[in-house]
């Protein structure tokens, strides 16, 4: 993985990045000795070489359970950091229309991140006539979203197929001793996977959080963690300052956010980096955001919507910057025909890949961004594989940490998710929040 800040330095220089240098080594170090804000809630940081071979093993002898008894359907269970680093990496890793091709694997769907009733209806019609089994993640499992999912999907599979045949077919990943989840589990007999302690939600990917649900699509878990595990390596507080991209790109993030540009835009130039985008606005909104401090994070893909927000990148309020993700190979090759009648005057790219296209697409935006006064990081990546976005993941979230203490805030706890709760479990009656119902509902 490369990091390229070249087409920042108009808009901050070099020297101001830098000056960030002894401050951001400093936050390095406090990550990996668990001495900043949040410190217990570091579980992650040296979570890729941490992991032991037996819990790896586990994931695979599940996944393989799935696979060996023809599982269709395998129905994830979460929300936030409990389904977006796996659905990050399924999205990536898997073919753009999987859902129309045969797999050996069970294919992978989601649910409890949302709570639309239409969702469930349908994915419960779909339930109706596919074998499935479910993976069911929350620390608490109290969360309403997943929770108010569980409880419809639990009971639909023992409707199905009975209590019994369920209990093999249902895996909890949840704490290692207390909580609903946890009881339940106990209580039934379900297999389970545990979600470290000290590792929130949006840093979870490389737990059994998102290993168990990528492992069962069939991709290569061990791959995954091993590109973790080299970007631990090469960002770690043994790595001087210059030669460490997280630690670049934290200080690039706040040198830019001290000169105005106080919104990012993630980029990717494939449809497959979509909710690695979803991911990574999880992971820098819920850690920045507070105090009324920190970067809004917002994503577009490319080329798509610059028939669409290209407009504003180019020429609204220039508060913003762009972080490319730009992929040097694709797993594909195609080459645009020639065409007799050129009528749609496009033969001058006759025998260019398709690939070749969209780089060049992904450049002259570059520019004309750049031009329109928007700054411009590049982190680029050989090829979107698991090793690759092993790295990218790790990347992501110890430049997190670092660009959470350069703001002065708290990276690892979220105080502001619990505002919308409190209103709605008012709104909803339920018992123990009489007083607060009845003021809530006077607002309205």
């Amino acid at each position: 993985m490369r990091l390229n800040t070249n087409k920042v330095h108009d808009f901050v220089s070099e020297e101001k990045i830098f000056s960030n240098r002894d401050a951001a080594s400093k936050y390095v170090k406090a990550l990996y000795e668990k001495t900043g804000k949040g410190n217990d809630f570091l579980g992650w940081v040296q979570l890729p070489s941490a992991i032991d071979e037996k819990e790896i093993s586990a994931i695979e002898d599940v996944a393989s359970f799935f696979k060996n008894n023809k599982t269709e359907i395998v129905v994830v269970v979460g929300i936030g950091g409990s389904y977006l680093g796996s659905k990050a990496t399924l999205e990536a890793l898997s073919d753009n229309f999987w859902q129309m091709k045969n797999s050996n694997c069970p294919k992978v769907v989601f649910a409890g991140q949302n709570i639309s009733e239409d969702y469930l209806y349908e994915l419960l019609e779909l339930l109706d006539t596919h074998s499935y089994g479910i993976v069911v993640i929350s620390k608490s499992g109290t969360t309403t979203e997943p929770a108010v999912a569980f409880r419809l999907l639990k009971a639909h599979l023992e409707t199905k197929i009975g209590k019994t045949a369920a209990r093999e077919s249902i895996v909890a990943i949840t704490d290692k001793q207390r909580g609903a989840l946890r009881t339940l589990a106990t209580q039934e007999g379900y297999r389970t996977f545990v979600i470290p302690d000290d590792v929130g939600g949006r840093y979870s990917v490389l737990t059994p959080v998102g290993l168990l649900p990528i492992a069962i699509a069939g991709f290569d878990i061990r791959q995954l963690l091993q590109g973790a595990q080299d970007m631990q390596k090469a960002t770690g507080p043994d790595i001087p300052f210059e030669e460490n991209l997280a630690a670049i790109y934290a200080a690039t993030r706040y040198e830019l956010y001290k000169a105005g540009k106080t919104a990012e835009i993630l980029c990717g130039y494939h449809p497959k980096l979509l909710y690695v985008t979803e991911w990574w606005k999880q992971l820098y909104g819920e850690s920045e955001g507070k105090e009324n401090k920190g970067i809004f994070p917002a994503g577009v893909t490319l080329t798509a919507d610059l028939h669409s927000m290209g407009q504003y990148i180019q020429e609204g309020l220039r508060n913003i910057f762009e972080t490319v993700i730009s992929v040097e190979r694709t797993a594909h090759k195609i080459r645009i025909p020639e065409d007799p009648a050129n009528l749609d005057t496009l033969n001058f790219l006759s025998g260019k890949r398709i690939d070749e296209v969209n780089k060049m697409a992904e450049l002259g935006t570059m520019l004309a961004h750049v031009d329109g006064g928007v700054p411009n990081i590049r982190i680029e990546i050989p090829a979107i594989n698991e090793y690759n976005l092993g790295n990218l993941f790790y990347f992501f979230e110890i430049a997190c940490g670092i660009s959470g203490y350069l703001l002065g805030v708290n990276p690892f706890d979220q105080p502001g998710v619990e505002a919308y709760k409190k209103n709605m479990f008012a709104l909803l009656d339920k018992p123990g929040y009489e007083e607060e119902s009845k003021k809530v509902k006077a607002r309205i």
